[in-house]
């Protein structure tokens, strides 16, 4: 396999299903386009779950370094597979590492990376915060004056 997918048509797979399916012969998936929709993707059971054992091993092994204290492997290694987090305070980055092992065992018990992604792309907001001292200062200034009273009908729970 030299791709990681190929884009097809959603059309292509309606009209010539045994065609496009065995195109998974020489990609690990394929990104089905749809005009009117969010792209599908299409891939071999064996892929999926290969994949997943993939996951499932890491987020045990990141959980396995902070078991053992081994947080400075971590913490050298973070910024080659994120580099965007070199913008994080040093305390912060101890956090994203914390939440980044409890999400991604937890995602691999659930087998959905979804927990993940949304994790990776908060906290990649939070660096971009970091990285920019106008919006920063702009996100953490006091507020000027009274804002004002709330009335116990804006109040949630």
């Amino acid at each position: 396999m030299t791709m990681a997918y190929e884009d097809v048509p959603f059309s292509e797979l309606l009209h010539h299903p045994a065609a496009t399916t065995r195109r998974l012969d020489a990609v690990r998936a394929l990104r089905l386009r749809r005009r009117d929709a969010g792209d599908l993707a299409l891939m071999r059971v064996d892929q999926m779950e290969r994949d997943a054992a993939v996951v499932d091993f890491t987020s045990r092994l990141l959980a396995g370094l902070v078991r053992t204290e081994n947080i400075a492997a971590l913490r050298q290694a973070l910024p080659e597979a994120l580099p965007w987090s070199t913008f994080l305070p040093a305390e912060d980055v101890d956090t994203l590492l914390s939440e980044l092992v409890d999400t991604a065992r937890g995602a691999a018990a659930l087998d959905n990376l979804t927990p993940i992604a949304l994790l990776l792309t908060q906290w990649k907001h939070s660096a971009e915060i970091y990285a920019d001292p106008a919006l920063f200062a702009i996100l953490t200034r006091e507020p000027d004056g009274d804002l004002g009273s709330v009335s116990v009908s804006e109040v949630t729970e």
